[in-house]
């Protein structure tokens, strides 16, 4: 049974979650809260395994409750507001601050069934799936023999990131501080749902002296500029060295995947490369990390103390992914 908790300081959008979580059998609601302060007591009472976090709320808003509440327990948090493209910049904020997801309110209907409540059910069910401790990507690759293949000179040096719970602020401490004269491209695959992709994308341009956009089929690396993966779908680097996008594997908590993209780097990419496996919960990215360090790649894992969530990084340490 999934016991969930509820944050709203709206007494219509608490009772349509409210009937969400009473229709779904394996669910179990445990209390509805205000605002964070609320959910603060609430949850010392009586923790949950996932919140339903409202972002504008009085006395302590939804960004302030999850960052304390990621401080002190370990429930997950998943943010449910209005409108999550109205409210961007602070719903990349709270991802920051620990939150998994993001999604809007469902809306009643005549009959008592919210708009948008499948799409809330399948993101708490995927939240579900990583408490379980699930791989998110089944059989982990083991390293390949090495290829003879020769380095493409015309390829820039690379920095590939993935990164999961916590990584938007995590991603804007990193790239704020980075020259707009980098001699290298970057290559970023953060754990955020497709019609959030734009939004996020322009928020870190808003961070960073480097151009940010997302990947589109056929591109190459560029040095000094920023490729995000724009799709539900996995990016891949090709054998041709362009980017791709592929649905497989279906088999995965999180799409996109750090590890489907990290494996095809390793497999393709032949220049100088740095991976990096920022905060987050899973394992996604981890053992394909070690598998690039095998192979000639510098790795780095975010540390505990910087972390929103120490899980991807703290599987990597524990396989030796990390340099």
């Amino acid at each position: 049974m999934l016991k969930i908790g509820i944050v709203n300081d709206s007494l219509m959008a608490a009772e349509c979650l409210r009937r969400v979580v009473n229709r779904v059998a394996a669910y179990q609601l445990l209390w509805v809260a205000y605002n964070g302060h609320e959910a603060l007591r609430y949850c010392r009472q009586n923790c949950p395994d996932v919140i339903l976090m409202d972002l504008i709320m009085p006395e302590m808003d939804g960004i302030e409750a999850t960052r304390r509440i990621c401080a002190e327990f370990s429930c997950a948090i998943l943010v449910v507001t209005a409108t999550v493209h109205g409210h961007a910049g602070r719903v990349f904020e709270a991802m920051g601050a620990g939150a998994l997801d993001a999604v809007n309110t469902p809306v009643l209907g005549n009959a008592g069934q919210g708009e948008g409540e499948d799409i809330l059910v399948r993101k708490i069910n995927t939240i579900a799936k990583l408490l379980r401790g699930k791989p998110l990507v089944r059989g982990a690759s083991a390293p390949r023999p090495e290829t003879t293949r020769p380095a493409d000179a015309r390829a820039p040096a690379l920095i590939a990131i993935g990164a999961s719970t916590g990584g938007p602020s995590a991603l804007t401490k990193l790239l704020r501080d980075v020259p707009a004269d980098l001699p290298a491209a970057l290559a970023i695959v953060q754990h955020v749902d497709e019609q959030f992709m734009p939004s996020f994308i322009n928020w870190l341009n808003d961070h960073t002296p480097l151009p940010v956009r997302a990947a589109r089929p056929g591109d190459r690396f560029e040095a000094g500029t920023v490729l995000v993966c724009g799709r539900g779908d996995h990016l891949l680097l090709s054998t041709d060295a362009t980017l791709a996008y592929n649905p497989e594997p279906t088999a995965v908590a999180y799409r996109p995947s750090v590890d489907v993209f990290f494996e095809s780097l390793s497999q393709t990419f032949n220049n100088q490369a740095l991976g990096i496996l920022l905060t987050g919960m899973g394992r996604d990215g981890a053992a394909v990390l070690k598998a690039m360090r095998q192979r000639g790649w510098h790795t780095i894992a975010q540390d505990q103390e910087s972390c929103a969530v120490y899980g991807m990084p703290t599987v990597a340490m524990e396989i030796g992914a990390d340099v």
